[in-house]
C-alpha cells in the first residue's frame, strides 16, 4: 500500500507521516530531505544555486539515503548523516531552488519510486500524489493557516537552538508556498481524488488518527 501525503512547509506532514508509519511498521520516505541533501553538497561544493546545469550535473555524484531508527530517520549525503544540518534555515531558504530544476526532480522521483517498489510505503512532500506515485492507494493533501504554520517552524528552530522571528518566519513561507506552486515541473498542487485535511486547529494526535483511520479504511475496502 503507498500513501502520499502533499501540502506546504510546516503544514504537519513530516510529523504526522513519522508517527503514522511507526504505528502502522510502514516504511517512511521524507522526499522534503532528499532535496535538502542534494541542495546541501550544492552549497558544500560552492556551485552557484542558479546555474541549472552545474547543480543537475550533480545527479551522478550524490548518493541519498533515509534509514528509518526507532529514534528517528536518517538522513545519509554520500555516507554522512546530514539529518540535522539539512534543517538548517540557509538550506530552507536555499531549497526551492534546487528542487525546481527538471533534471534534478527526475532524480529524485527515481530514488523514491526505487524505495517503494514492493512494500508498504508513507511518502510526503509536495508532489507525491501528483508526480512520484500518481497511482497511490490514498491521496492526501495537508495543509493550515499560515500563522500557524509559522508558529510550528517557530517551535521546530528552536529544538535546534535557532532563534527566528515569527513574521521573519512568516515571510518565508509565503515565499516558499509562491515558489513551490508557481514552478514549471512538479508545481505544489492538491491532487485530484486526494482528501483535504486543514490541521489549523487539530492537535498532533487528531492528525495522526485521523489519517490512520482514512489509512485503514482504504485497507479493507470501505471507500
Amino acid at each position: 500500500m503507498i500513501v502520499a501525503i502533499d501540502g506546504p512547509s510546516a503544514s504537519g506532514k513530516s510529523t504526522t507521516a513519522i508517527a503514522l508509519s511507526r504505528e502502522l511498521d510502514f516504511l517512511y520516505i521524507d522526499t522534503g530531505a532528499m532535496y535538502r541533501a542534494y541542495t546541501l553538497m550544492a552549497i558544500r561544493l560552492k556551485i552557484p544555486l542558479e546555474n541549472e546545469m552545474a547543480v543537475s550535473a550533480l545527479k551522478g555524484q550524490v548518493k541519498i539515503e533515509l534509514v528509518n531508527r526507532p529514534e528517528g530517520m536518517l538522513v545519509m549525503l554520500n555516507g554522512e548523516d546530514v539529518s540535522k544540518e539539512i534543517r538548517k534555515d540557509y538550506i530552507s531558504k536555499s531549497v526551492s531552488i534546487v528542487s525546481s530544476y527538471k533534471q534534478v526532480r527526475e532524480k529524485m522521483v527515481e530514488l523514491q519510486r526505487k524505495m517503494g517498489d514492493n512494500q508498504a510505503v508513507i511518502c510526503e512532500g509536495r508532489d507525491i500524489g501528483t508526480v512520484v506515485f500518481p497511482n497511490a492507494d490514498l491521496k492526501i493533501f495537508m495543509t493550515a493557516d499560515i500563522k500557524e504554520r509559522a508558529r510550528r517552524r517557530q517551535r521546530d528552530l528552536l529544538k535546534l537552538n535557532i532563534n527566528k522571528e515569527l513574521d521573519e518566519i512568516e515571510r518565508d513561507l509565503a515565499k516558499r508556498d509562491h515558489l513551490d506552486s508557481s514552478r514549471e515541473i512538479s508545481p505544489l498542487k492538491r491532487a485530484e481524488n486526494a482528501v483535504l485535511i486543514d490541521t489549523t486547529f487539530m492537535t498532533f494526535k487528531e492528525q495522526v488518527n485521523f489519517i490512520k483511520e482514512l489509512i485503514l479504511a482504504k485497507n479493507e475496502g470501505k471507500f
